[in-house]
């Protein structure tokens, strides 16, 4: 299936590089890089922006296909990607290090330093498509 992008796509793809550029550090690297493996991972994923709140007028970004698959949220030390149905997922390269305790979400912390095993991401994105298809 291929992704037709429509004018909110569009829009929300901007906004998204907005939010890169604003970062202007590591965390607006690691968010560039991981949503450049999940668009190569899963070609018709929609990218949305969630929960803009007074606190976070930007929102947050979020990757559906079928159903969210992941969120992609920054901090100061951090930057999580949470995937909704993460406890439903295989890891076998131990990616998930966050949110462990939970029934359903689990999540991936990156800070500054870290290296993250790119082919197993993108595994685990494809992984989470597939079970919201």
């Amino acid at each position: 299936m291929k992704k037709n992008p429509s004018a909110s796509d569009e829009n929300t793809a901007a906004d998204i590089d907005a939010m890169i550029r604003a970062l202007g550090d590591w965390r607006g690297e690691v968010l560039a890089r991981l949503r450049a493996l999940i668009l190569e991972a899963v070609p018709q994923v929609r990218e949305e922006i969630k929960w803009r709140k007074p606190s976070n007028p930007a929102g947050v970004p979020v990757w559906s296909c079928g159903g969210i698959l992941c969120t992609g949220e920054t901090y100061k030390d951090k930057v999580k990607f949470t995937f909704m149905k993460g406890a439903a997922l295989p890891d076998p390269a131990g990616l998930f290090n966050a949110s462990l305790g939970g029934n359903a979400r689990r999540a991936i912390d990156i800070k500054a330093d870290d290296s993250l095993d790119e082919s197993a991401f993108k595994a685990l994105i494809r992984e989470a498509a597939r079970l919201n298809g």
